[in-house]
């Protein structure tokens, strides 16, 4: 009866959850530039206004700006029932840039055949709405609970955590007993890859291209370090992961930088490139090999620099745990399909809780694949049933693990 009484809590609440997420989604939080204050701003009066008191926590500017943002204030919302294990919700307000070729505005947090579109209305502004309202479900059954739920709304994911969930674990401003982070798929996910970025910086001498002889071409120089990178990935291909839903390592290029004109040989290039690791690799070891194959291959001619811009550790898979259970029981119960654990090749926020001993899992909000929900591509959209039914299952699991 008290799974029931949750469910319908949720349904008679369901259409001011929805104008929750579509408030959030209608500020913009682009990361790059970063400038996600106004947003956390934001997120405060709205929980406010349904009797929750978030403290606002903002990281000092010079953090900020050195990380490469504008502005950043992580928010907690507590609240103690009694004695017993605090459970952390945590999801991320900063996105990527909306980008080209949409159809319905990227900040327009408009439904549409239920579904609603906007930048972050699956990946994780929706994990703002599932986590606020489950809170609010549990609430409103005036039961005598054992513990405590907090929510964790940061805003550092796509630079790596390190100034949302980090900051506040190194504050000494939380310290949960098991964590919940935003979800992205119907299954319970409880490890993820590391990941490795670096910037490498080619320097040779720019020289008129009728005198090619006087320059000393870093272009050329990368295409050979690019060569030596991508073959790699034939090596990594035969490196299998034993996690579920995680294959193998592979690197990527994603950025190219350099030269100044058509008619001028370029003196400097620049690449950033990404290395996604399994759970089982050393990230010392994966650098290591990725400097040396990259210092081999440079030219005596040239100059390089390498540049870490990010190392995010992998998740490492735990032992099962009464979050991992409640939750597979009660996605079974609501969606009606058994929910299995997996890993994901993502990286997120949830590795920093885990490095911290913390019991972890991954779940939400998200679609049935990342793919399925064009996360992080145009038309970004959240079927809003999910949002209903992973609402319930948070709910109902916070129930189990208080009770």
């Amino acid at each position: 009866m008290k799974y029931a009484a949750l469910d319908a809590w949720i349904d008679a609440h369901f259409e001011e959850e929805v104008r929750f997420l579509q408030a959030l989604v209608q500020v913009p939080t682009d990361t790059p530039p970063g400038n996600n204050a106004p947003h956390a701003e934001r997120t405060a009066e709205l929980l406010a206004a349904m009797g929750l008191t978030p403290e606002m926590h903002p990281v000092p500017i010079a953090e900020v700006r050195a990380q490469g943002m504008e502005s950043l204030t992580n928010l907690i919302v507590r609240r103690r029932f009694g004695d017993g294990p605090t459970v952390a919700l945590n999801a991320h307000g900063d996105v990527v840039p909306p980008g080209e070729g949409w159809t319905h505005g990227p900040y327009s947090g408009e439904v549409e055949d239920g579904k609603l579109y906007g930048r972050a209305s699956a990946v994780s502004k929706s994990d703002f709405a599932t986590y606020t309202f489950a809170l609010r479900a549990l609430e409103s059954l005036a039961l005598p609970l054992k513990g405590a739920v907090e929510l964790h709304f940061t805003y550092d994911e796509e630079f790596g955590g390190e100034l949302g969930p980090g900051w506040l674990l190194r504050e000494k401003l939380t310290r949960p007993d098991f964590v919940l982070a935003a979800g992205f798929s119907y299954q319970v996910v409880t490890a993820h890859n590391g990941c490795l970025q670096l910037e490498v910086t080619v320097k040779g001498r720019a020289s008129h291209a009728a005198y090619p002889e006087t320059g000393v071409d870093a272009l050329q120089a990368t295409t050979k370090i690019l060569t030596a990178l991508y073959a790699l990935n034939t090596g990594y291909r035969q490196i299998r992961s034993a996690v579920p839903g995680i294959n193998h390592p592979y690197l990527n290029v994603g950025r190219i930088e350099g030269g100044s004109n058509t008619n001028v040989i370029p003196g400097q290039i620049t690449i950033k490139l990404d290395r996604r690791m399994i759970p089982e690799e050393d990230p010392a070891a994966v650098e290591a090999s990725i400097r040396a194959t990259i210092v081999a291959a440079a030219p005596a001619e040239v100059s390089v620099e390498i540049r870490r811009l990010l190392l995010a550790q992998a998740f490492k898979p735990q032992a099962d745990n009464a979050l991992v259970q409640a939750l597979q029981k009660h996605g079974e119960a609501v969606f009606g399909e058994p929910i299995p654990v997996s890993g994901t090749p993502l990286y997120t926020d949830v590795r920093l809780y885990g490095a911290q001993g913390i019991a972890a899992a991954i779940y939400g909000a998200g679609p049935r694949t990342v793919l399925q929900s064009n996360a992080k591509r145009a038309d970004e959209h959240l079927v809003l049933e999910d949002l209903r039914r992973a609402t319930k299952v948070v709910a109902r699991s916070l129930l189990d693990l208080l009770n």
